[in-house]
């Protein structure tokens, strides 16, 4: 029979099974701390106060405590209206973020790849993605439990409303940039005319000043001698040749 060297068998075993331990608990604490770091890290988004607003009057019903009318009077229910008004605005905060997520998508992997942002960006970035898709689906899923198949819809509703409100903002702002415009070509007219009356009255000052130097009267010296007539001589010609 063979003699097997347990002691030699035992020994790469161990080693393995040791190596193998410390890696999974490498990895386990790497996860851990990987997990709390990017729970820690801050939102790519403020608060959802539309979602919020909405969760606050579905769950606004009457008290359960003492008669139906008495916690219907303490307590009244909120109408059905008002609250798919509430999941609308709630979807079109949605399309708004949704929006913004396409926009910066690009811009945040182009700048991940050239090493300008850290990978804790990224991470919030991705975390925000998956954040909308499950605030998608409880919108869909509350649409639908609010009224049939309107989950099918209600984002193209909330589209509309996101576009219509851009707009409103546009001409908002182009009708304040008009009136600035407006206001300038104002000053800038009324500086215009201004510096052109100066200007026309220091052309008139120097036109009379020249006119007030060409009507001065000349001055003509009486005291110097005047000529000999020429009459005098020929009258003294004619006595000699008498």
């Amino acid at each position: 029979m063979v003699d097997i060297d347990w002691w030699g068998l035992i020994v790469p075993f161990a080693y393995l099974v040791v190596l193998s331990g410390t890696f999974m608990t490498f990895s386990t604490i790497y996860r851990k701390r990987k997990a709390t770091q990017s729970a820690n890290l801050a939102p790519w988004f403020g608060p959802h106060l539309q979602r919020n607003i909405y969760l606050s009057l579905l769950h606004m019903e009457p008290e359960a405590n003492g008669s139906e009318k008495a916690a219907a009077a303490k307590t009244p229910k909120v109408p059905e209206s008002v609250i798919r008004a509430a999941l609308l605005r709630r979807a079109v905060e949605d399309i708004h973020r949704i929006i913004q997520i396409r926009t910066a998508k690009a811009a945040c992997s182009s700048l991940l790849q050239r090493g300008s942002v850290g990978d804790d960006l990224w991470q919030r970035f991705q975390r925000a993605e998956k954040e909308m898709e499950e605030e998608l689906r409880d919108v869909v899923m509350e649409a639908n439990a609010l009224a049939p198949n309107w989950g099918q819809i209600i984002f193209q509703s909330a589209n509309e409303i996101a576009a219509n409100t851009v707009l409103k903002q546009r001409l908002d702002e182009i009708q304040a940039q008009t009136e600035r415009e407006k206001e300038w070509w104002e000053k800038r007219r009324s500086t215009i005319k201004t510096e052109s009356l100066k200007k026309l009255e220091d052309e008139s000052e120097k036109t009379q000043g020249k006119v007030g130097s060409e009507d001065e009267p000349v001055l003509v010296d009486t005291n110097t001698p005047s000529a000999t007539p020429v009459s005098g001589g020929g009258s003294k010609k004619k006595k000699g040749r008498k």
